[in-house]
């Protein structure tokens, strides 16, 4: 019997039972890049060097993935940050942040958490140095997005999709 390895949440590892099916799983960042990135500065010039109150910040979060090929995926994190005063708009970024990635020997069942878990666990840092640079360089202090836990996003995504599939007309024969 292969001896099972628990990760840091106490679930079994995916390495560990595809590796006791034989195959030794790798998981390969082959490219990273920018796809969009937007900052809006509205009140530029009349609050540049201002520092009031804090805005409100407002951050959304989505992850996405496609196949490239049979073991290549285009994963891709998207990240915009809204800072409102009241309703008036202090700034707006977005970035589009992508990598590929290589995934080899996995059971099919470990790929949907690797590709919207571990994949966007890895584009993270990258992309949120984007963001609190070009904050920074819109004229704000840089904005340092805290950690985000994909575990939970997947979670939550997994759940909306077994309600919307489980509320969805049965399909009528004739």
């Amino acid at each position: 019997m292969a001896e099972e390895t628990k990760n840091s949440d106490g679930a079994a590892a995916p390495a560990a039972a595809d590796k006791a099916n034989g195959a030794t799983p790798t998981l390969n960042v082959v490219s990273q890049y920018m796809k969009d990135l937007s900052f809006e500065n509205p009140s530029a010039p009349r609050n540049a060097g201002q520092r009031g109150k804090a805005p409100s910040i407002n951050i959304n979060v989505n992850v996405n993935a496609n196949p490239l090929s049979e073991t290549e995926y285009d994963v891709v994190l998207t990240l915009n940050a809204t800072a409102k005063d009241g309703d008036t708009v202090v700034f707006n970024a977005e970035l589009v942040y992508g990598g590929i990635f290589r995934l080899q020997g996995f059971a099919k069942e470990h790929m949907l958490p690797l590709l919207f878990i571990e994949c966007p666990r890895m584009l993270f840092p990258f992309a949120r140095q984007i963001i609190a640079d070009a904050t920074r360089n819109g004229g704000f202090p840089p904005l340092m997005i805290d950690p985000i836990d994909f575990a939970q996003m997947f979670q939550q995504r997994m759940a909306a999709e077994r309600t919307r599939a489980a509320s969805a007309p049965a399909p009528q024969v004739n």
